[in-house]
């Protein structure tokens, strides 16, 4: 079983890393805290100081096409907002 599916770059996540060394992940939604620390922490051998985790509510979606209106919607997720020690820093961009 996989915890961390991947990471979550945007504009809000990215100012989060800026002014408080926090960084966004999409995860497993049977993770727990204790998993997601060990996880990020042996994936990218930094120190994690706290995990606050929330469940992220899937959209409805509504295209207008030519044959017609096409209803869907996004699915839920758990999202980890992991807090590291001062010092420490991940780099999502060294493998392009």
């Amino acid at each position: 079983m996989s915890i961390i599916i991947k990471p979550i770059v945007t504009e809000k996540a990215t100012s989060l890393t800026e002014k408080l060394n926090r960084y966004s992940f999409k995860v497993n939604k049977d993770a727990n805290k204790i998993q997601i620390k060990k996880a990020v922490e042996a994936t990218y051998n930094v120190t994690v100081e706290d995990v606050n985790t929330s469940i992220v509510r899937g959209k409805n979606k509504t295209r207008y096409t030519k044959s017609g209106i096409i209803k869907g919607a996004t699915s839920d997720y758990k999202k980890a907002v992991v807090t590291l020690k001062d010092g420490d820093s991940i780099d999502f961009y060294s493998n392009i």
